[in-house]
């Protein structure tokens, strides 16, 4: 891992520390999206992978290099011989020999292209690598997000099923009120009763898609969380910059980091196949070594002797291939055709790169028509409420239609929460496909979001 990427990690790890020490020590805080970002940067366990193969794709390079430099080895060794031997009836003669020798050799390779292409090769998969992990990056920021997302509209759903209860509860005591001064019809407080029920089940299930939907946060970033942060109410979602859906494409086409991965498998895949091209070129190594022998002992008649020899050698080790069984043709034939494969592979990532922007994109369009017109919805629905429940009091309007006009406006107020974040959340994906997603996002994102709605939560 780069020094930059080492720097990175040693800050991001101290505040996601900070985080996790602020969240135990308060545990009635209220974390953003930030904070939960940097505990899932620290915790993330397919994030902790990505990182992992970044490091372990960066020592490709050095043992690459390693082919381009000198090899030095060294040798020895020391022996013991002793032999009794006897010829033509004469007395047997024993001979005592001792032994050793030390051996040190050096290798430069001087031509190897094949090595130089290997080299180029671990360079472009560290490329790859790194666009790897840069996806990998830009992946934790949507999850993270959308996990985030899924948890506060839970909540803000609460919220608004906790507030429906309230309201169908006050019209059932209203109904059954009329129902005993004989203003209303019994048929009034068995509506009100029934919505008041239902009313009573959707706030169960929507806090048990609460509880499902943080269990999901949690297995990101490895700890428990309490009530998050939500948007304010007076947030406007902001449009895209540029706000051009081509403009958006063509980043994407160019910038996505699946993109940039292939274009370095390409390249890799290319340097590959002038590595195995380069195999059946000859090779030129500069060699020297420097070494002694010594020997001592006792031989004939007997005989005491000691010998000692040093040699030093420097040269130069010429290697033609001339026929390996075919195999390298066939390694060649291989590395072609993984190199048409990426090439391929290139075109389908930057396809998808532009449909994901062009998706984005629409998607943000639609979400912000969608934001304006349920907007429009909530308002004519408050106004509905009230005009039925005041025709409800003097009795020229129906209790289902005061029922009917609260869920409609429950209903459209959840509908409203939903879409602020999901559009939201098509601006970070819009971001992602052109490449630009960062953790800057994470802020801007993070500076719309406020107090959130802890006291209804407790309830």
């Amino acid at each position: 891992m780069s020094p930059k990427h080492i720097s990175s990690s040693l800050s991001r790890r101290g505040e996601a520390l900070l985080v996790l020490f602020s969240l135990a020590w308060h545990p009635a805080h209220s974390a953003d999206l930030l904070d939960i970002y940097r505990l899932a940067w620290h915790n993330d366990p397919s994030f902790e992978a990505a990182r992992y193969v970044l490091q372990a794709a960066q020592e490709k390079v050095p043992q690459a290099r390693a082919s381009l430099l000198p090899a030095v080895s060294a040798s020895g060794s020391r022996n013991y011989t002793q032999s009794s031997a006897a010829y033509g009836g004469t007395p047997p003669v024993d001979r005592d020999v001792r032994a050793w020798t030390w051996n040190v050799q050096l290798t430069q390779p001087l031509i190897r292209l094949q090595n130089i292409f290997a080299y180029s090769e671990s360079q472009a998969i560290v490329k790859q690598a790194t666009a790897q992990f840069a996806q990998a990056e830009q992946a934790l920021i949507l999850r993270v997000t959308q996990a985030y997302f899924d948890v506060v509209v839970a909540q803000e759903s609460i919220a608004v099923a906790q507030a429906q209860v309230q309201a169908m509860q006050a019209q059932l005591a209203q109904a059954i009120r009329g129902f005993e001064t004989g203003t209303h019809a019994v048929t009034d407080m068995h509506e009100a009763r029934a919505r008041h029920a239902l009313a009573i089940a959707q706030q169960v299930s929507a806090r048990n898609g609460l509880s499902n939907k943080q269990a999901e946060l949690e297995k990101i970033i490895g700890q428990d969380i309490g009530v998050l942060n939500t948007l304010q109410p007076a947030v406007v979602i902001p449009k895209p910059q540029p706000n051009d859906a081509q403009t958006w494409i063509a980043l994407a086409r160019e910038r996505n980091p699946a993109v940039l991965a292939q274009q370095s498998a390409v390249q890799a895949a290319e340097a590959k196949v002038s590595r195995n091209r380069a195999e059946h070129l000859p090779t030129l190594d500069l060699t020297a070594s420097h070494g002694k022998n010594h020997s001592s002992g006792t031989t004939l008649n007997p005989t005491n002797y000691a010998t000692s020899a040093s040699q030093q050698q420097l040269g130069v080790q010429l290697t033609l291939p001339l026929f390996s069984g075919a195999a390298t043709s066939s390694r060649i034939s291989e590395a072609i055709a993984s190199r048409c494969k990426s090439q391929a592979e290139l075109e389908a990532a930057r396809r998808q790169a532009a449909t994901d922007a062009r998706q984005a994109y629409a998607g943000i369009e639609n979400g912000l028509a969608q934001i304006e017109a349920l907007q429009s919805a909530v308002k004519s629905s408050q106004s509905a409420v009230k005009g039925n429940q005041a025709g409800f009091g003097v009795g020229i309007r129906m209790n289902i239609d005061v029922l009917n006009a609260e869920q409609q406006l429950y209903s459209a107020q959840r509908d409203l929460a939903k879409a602020r974040y999901d559009t939201l959340l098509q601006g970070l994906k819009l971001k992602a496909a052109a490449g630009a997603l960062s953790e800057d996002d994470v802020l801007t994102v993070n500076a719309l979001l406020g107090s959130a709605l802890q006291e209804q939560l407790k309830n």
